[in-house]
C-alpha cells in the first residue's frame, strides 16, 4: 500500500490518475499479481491511496525492479507534493469479504 497527495488542482489529480492507469502494465502480466486499486479521499480529493495485491510480498518487489518502474514513478511525481520518503508499507489481508451482488 502507497499513500500520496497530488498538488493543488483537478488538473493535477487527473494527471496522476492517468499515469497511474498506465502505471499497471508493470504488474498487469506477473505471475504473482492479484489486482490492484486506486482509492481517492472524498473529504480530501488531494489524498490517494494505492491497493496492490500479490501473493507475497517478493512477487511486488521483482516489479519494482522491472526496466522503466522507477521512471514512471518519477513522471507520477510532477503531479504530486514533496515528500520526505516514500510512503509505502507492506500488509497482509486478514478479512477479505466480498461484494454479496457478486454472488
Amino acid at each position: 500500500m502507497s499513500q500520496a497527495r497530488t498538488k493543488p488542482g483537478e488538473e493535477h489529480a487527473r494527471g496522476y490518475i492517468a499515469l497511474n492507469e498506465e502505471f499497471g502494465r508493470f504488474f498487469r502480466d506477473h505471475p504473482g499479481f492479484r489486482g490492484r486499486r486506486l482509492v481517492r479521499g472524498i473529504e480530501d480529493p488531494q489524498h490517494f491511496t494505492h491497493l496492490r495485491f500479490f501473493d507475497k510480498v517478493e512477487s511486488y518487489e521483482e516489479c519494482t525492479r522491472a526496466e522503466g518502474y522507477v521512471a514512471h514513478t518519477e513522471a507520477m511525481y510532477q503531479h504530486l507534493e514533496p515528500y520526505d520518503s516514500y510512503p509505502r508499507e507492506y500488509l497482509e489481508v486478514v478479512l477479505d469479504e466480498p461484494d454479496p451482488s457478486l454472488s
